[in-house]
């Protein structure tokens, strides 16, 4: 895969309905100001993220690779925990991805039953995910440029409307500026507190962008594309998050926010797109299928990389003669359709726990990351790494690592106080004391492999064609 298609496989797995049908209500939850500047913390914290993952990822270019930071950087049960923890919350996206679905198919075709439509998206997305790792790639490239152009579109059209350029509306409802941002309770109509609590769910929103790691091993030149790639993709995202919720808190009145069932419409009609609601249908079931396409794609290589690693049966190593590891993907692909029965017959007991764990995990898994890239660095340097050497580098080390860490594990504490995600604590950190115990139970503390130090390592230049033993870090002459 090349650097668009990186770029629009994180923008998949980050933009979805959590921008164009909850945005509103995390408006009404920290007022216009408010739900701004938790975005812009999320958008700091994706950064940090990111800018730990480029040097992992350029370290350890093999396909799924989270674990593998973890294992290597800090310790085998750490990754054997992160590949579990990110795998579980993939599959229990993917159920809720397709119902989601299924249920916005009903405008148009209210006779045909949702479970039918799960079943359709299900097996596009498996087939699309079987045939080799570009047509998945192209596949999710086209599905995020729709969603892309929504977001273009509401940008462009909504910041000029704030302005009183609606060129295409009947009415003249004339410049607003950013008078709605001073509500009748003030710039923080819920205090401080509801920025804080507002920035726990942004940082779950902007889950996804980590996918790029992910597919570290399937990318052509990674020392070029990949960086490029992590650039990018934050770039776009502060423009595409800060820009929409920046004029949707402008054009829509506090009051009103959170109460339709998409700002995204009420924004459309607003400067005089026709037909917005299902031009707003069609986007958001575009949406969904994206992320569910990233989501099967993230679970397919985990699994396998888990296998590589001895950490899971050795049948999900097996490959088609494309590369494919079809035996995790169906694997993933069974247990998600799994998930989505549990929500239908067991959702306040299985569901609840899964939905949890999930909930927990997008958190955990960058905290693991940012914990991996401190740990990297400071092993290489004491082993007599050259830092100037590396063909990507985490700036400010370690000024870096460390505050994401902790703005993280300030999420985390603070999940305790809301009533809504405490549950994520309840059923998130036993799962997580569970992997730990089983991993030392069955592999021991050195795990199934023997770990090779970081000092081995030397900077990617290119690969070409790669062939990539996971049970050592990738050497300069081992992938050319």
């Amino acid at each position: 895969m090349d650097a668009r298609h990186l770029i629009m496989i994180a923008l998949g797995g980050v933009i979805g309905s959590g921008l164009f049908l909850s945005s509103g209500y995390t408006i009404h939850q920290a007022g216009p100001l408010g739900a701004v500047i938790a975005y812009g913390i999320g958008a700091l914290v994706v950064y940090l993220v990111m800018a730990c993952l480029g040097e992992l990822a350029l370290a350890y270019p093999v396909s799924g690779a989270f674990h593998i930071y973890a294992a290597r950087s800090i310790n085998p049960a750490t990754g054997f925990t992160t590949a579990w923890l990110y795998w579980l919350c993939w599959v229990v996206a993917l159920g809720s991805e397709f119902t989601a679905a299924g249920i916005l198919m009903q405008r148009w075709f209210p006779d045909v039953a949702v479970w039918v439509w799960c079943l359709i998206f299900a097996a596009l997305l498996f087939t699309l995910n079987a045939i080799s790792a570009r047509v998945f790639g192209e596949t999710e490239f086209w599905f995020s440029l729709v969603k892309v152009a929504a977001i273009i579109g509401l940008i462009v059209l909504g910041g000029a409307a704030i302005f009183g350029f609606t060129p295409l509306s009947t009415n003249d409802p004339g410049a607003v500026l950013f008078s709605n941002f001073m509500t009748p309770d003030g710039l923080f109509p819920t205090g401080i507190g509801g920025v804080l609590m507002t920035s726990l769910v942004v940082f779950y929103a902007f889950s996804g962008s980590e996918l790029i790691g992910v597919a570290a091993g399937e990318t052509k030149d990674p020392a070029r594309n990949i960086p490029k790639a992590l650039r990018s993709t934050v770039l776009r995202l502060v423009i595409f998050f800060i820009g929409s919720i920046t004029v949707i808190a402008a054009l829509v009145p506090y009051e009103e926010t959170g109460v339709t069932d998409s700002p995204f419409v009420t924004v459309f009609e607003y400067v005089g797109i026709p037909f917005a609601p299902d031009i707003m249908n069609f986007v958001i079931i575009t949406a969904l299928l994206s992320a569910g396409n990233s989501g099967l794609f993230s679970c397919a290589r985990m699994l396998f990389s888990l296998a590589e690693e001895g950490h899971a049966p050795r049948a999900f190593m097996r490959l088609t003669r494309r590369g494919i590891p079809i035996v995790a993907l169906s694997v993933s692909m069974v247990i998600g359709l799994a998930s989505l029965l549990s929500s239908v017959i067991a959702p306040s007991t299985v569901y609840l726990v899964l939905v949890s764990i999930a909930g927990f995990a997008v958190v955990a898994v960058w905290m693991s990351i940012v914990a991996a890239q401190f740990f990297h660095r400071r092993a290489f340097v004491r082993a007599g790494g050259d830092v100037s050497s590396l063909a990507y580098r985490t700036p400010l080390y370690p000024v870096v690592p460390i505050v994401a860490f902790v703005l993280l594990g300030i999420s985390i504490v603070a999940i305790a106080f809301d009533p809504n995600q405490v549950t994520a604590l309840y059923f998130g950190i036993p799962f997580v004391a569970l992997c730990y115990l089983y991993f030392w139970f069955r592999f021991g503390r050195r795990g199934a492999r023997t770990v090779t130090p970081p000092s081995e390592e030397a900077p990617v230049d290119e690969i070409v064609e790669p062939v990539i033993d996971v049970a050592a870090p990738v050497a300069d002459d081992a992938i050319r």
